[in-house]
């Protein structure tokens, strides 16, 4: 079987292009400058290059959850800026996961939320007593 051959001319000209393309791309991808783990408040703070800041608490995310604070502590950036990781825990996740909510797996997250949804809270109950003394949930708006 024959190898295709190009020219250098083309050679060069896709290597010019497909860096244009990567360039791009980075450009548009979410980038942290910095990253930092708040003992006071218990949260992680992550500084964009684009001048905004994302923050969470790692009890919402597989593996970070029960993870003693000193380890925590010791995130850092990935290649770009564009990922976190927990070298001590074996964690790595995508900045552009973590800001769309993606903190764990599909089951880990539906998990998560069943346990969430089971919480008891006074407004909980108070919310649930009101419905009840008015006949119950409401129906749903929707037509079948």
């Amino acid at each position: 079987m024959a190898v295709p051959r190009i020219s250098e001319q083309e050679f060069k000209r896709q290597i010019a292009e497909a860096r244009k393309r990567g360039q791009a791309e980075m450009a548009q991808e979410l980038q942290a400058k910095s990253v930092r783990y708040d003992r006071k408040t218990g949260r992680i703070i992550v500084d964009l290059k684009n001048g905004s800041t994302f923050i969470f608490p790692p009890k919402l995310v597989k593996g970070l959850a029960g993870a003693a604070p000193r380890d925590i502590a010791e995130v850092e950036l990935g290649p770009r800026g564009a990922a976190l990781f927990w070298k001590k825990l074996d964690r790595h996740y995508s900045l552009a996961g973590l800001t769309a909510g993606v903190f764990g797996s599909k089951a880990w997250m539906a998990e998560h939320l069943r346990k969430a949804g089971s919480v008891k809270s006074i407004a909980k109950a108070a919310a649930a007593r009101a419905n009840g003394a008015k006949g119950g949930r409401p129906r749903s708006k929707r037509t079948a």
